[in-house]
């Protein structure tokens, strides 16, 4: 048997008719930038956001520039974020002229410890980036505390958790904004690149606007220094026929995470450790991750079985060769080494069958019987 990490054909096939429906609407009318179909979706997710603002833009890398940047962040500050994530979190800092500042991460949800934050406040701080890893939303309650106390924006980096929640509140409500990604992999994703910044924040909303069009209000009248940073109109329209399908994706996700963590307990006990959904959040589960000591070895059979895993990520950000003038080092933060080492993601989509769940657990017990 051949389980993929992912695999979009089935959802393309059920939603093929619609698709291609929407994409002759947008051929047919012309309007390729801007027009009513991402302004339906920029609508449309700040509401599921529980948020006033919806802001398209090139992708979820950009989202999160263009949210710093118009928060005021710029060269001389620090922005403190977690090196167990993707490089785009460290990158966006970085393109803003900022510095960023890493703090380790709980070995239990991979997300940011917040008991690590107030440490690393410095004069020099201006905003905090909690990453909702994996699809759990990072612990909010304490991060909000914190940028209130010491007067800090928050953007969440919810790249991976569009409709993930915090006992009961939505990504975007707790921060000063959220962004996402609809990269094809998420668990909204395009077909191509996109990116959407969320927020309640008028005035911020405003200028983020402004900035993804070279920073022109009106055309071709330029106030501040923006970039070309657009969602099309051909992306949107894919991302409004997926939109209404999303609650019922991320119900299957969490059935098949359930399954995934039935048949490893049952069958492996503590050898693996599995995820763990933190009370009172909703996990939408865009990776399945586990952890495990023996991570390449394991990783190197399954791949040999057929099974195709993935590993996010091996190289935690403060080490990465782009950010040694930082002057961290190996070691500054063991939890996200530890974690770099150990974690490995299972295939994971809407659509994954059970036998290929059970043939991916039979696979890992056949490693350690090894």
């Amino acid at each position: 048997m051949k389980v993929p990490m992912l695999d979009l054909s089935e959802q393309y096939q059920e939603l093929k008719s619609e698709v291609l429906a929407a994409l002759d609407e947008v051929m047919s009318s012309s309007r390729f930038i801007l027009g009513d179909h991402v302004k339906k979706l920029e609508t449309d997710v700040a509401t599921y956001s529980n948020v006033k603002h919806g802001i398209g833009c090139g992708n979820g890398s950009d989202a999160i520039h263009i949210a710093l940047q118009a928060a005021g962040v710029g060269p001389g500050d620090e922005v403190i974020t977690t090196p167990f994530t993707f490089f785009a979190t460290g990158g966006a800092v970085a393109r803003a002229g900022a510095k960023p500042v890493y703090v380790d991460i709980d070995p239990v949800t991979f997300n940011i410890d917040p008991s690590k934050i107030e440490a690393a406040i410095t004069p020099n701080t201006k905003a905090i980036i909690p990453v909702h890893l994996y699809g759990q939303m990072a612990d909010m309650d304490p991060i909000v505390e914190i940028a209130k106390k010491h007067n800090l924006v928050i953007v969440e980096d919810a790249a991976q958790a569009i409709g993930a929640k915090y006992k009961g509140k939505s990504v975007g409500e707790l921060g000063t904004a959220a962004t996402y990604s609809f990269f094809p992999t998420k668990n909204l994703g395009a077909y191509g690149d996109g990116g959407m910044i969320v927020t309640n924040d008028d005035e911020l909303a405003e200028k983020m606007s402004v900035i993804r069009v070279h920073g022109s209000k009106p055309k071709y009248y330029h106030h501040v220094l923006g970039y070309n940073s657009r969602l099309d109109e051909l992306q949107a329209a894919v991302l409004n026929v997926k939109f209404p399908h999303l609650d019922k994706w991320s119900t299957l996700r969490r059935e098949k995470a359930e399954t995934y963590t039935r048949l490893l307990n049952e069958a492996l006990g503590e050898k693996v450790v599995t995820p763990v959904e933190v009370e009172g959040n909703y996990h939408v589960f865009h990776q399945y991750t586990i952890r495990v000591p023996q991570r390449d070895e394991l990783q190197k059979y399954l791949n040999e079985q057929g099974v195709q895993t993935m590993v996010y990520y091996p190289l935690p950000l403060h080490v990465q060769p782009v950010f040694k003038d930082l002057g961290y080092k190996e070691g500054d933060f063991p939890e996200s080494e530890k974690a770099a080492n150990e974690a490995i993601s299972l295939p994971m989509f809407p659509e994954l069958k059970q036998e290929q769940q059970e043939y991916v657990v039979s696979k890992i017990v056949e490693f350690f019987k090894k």
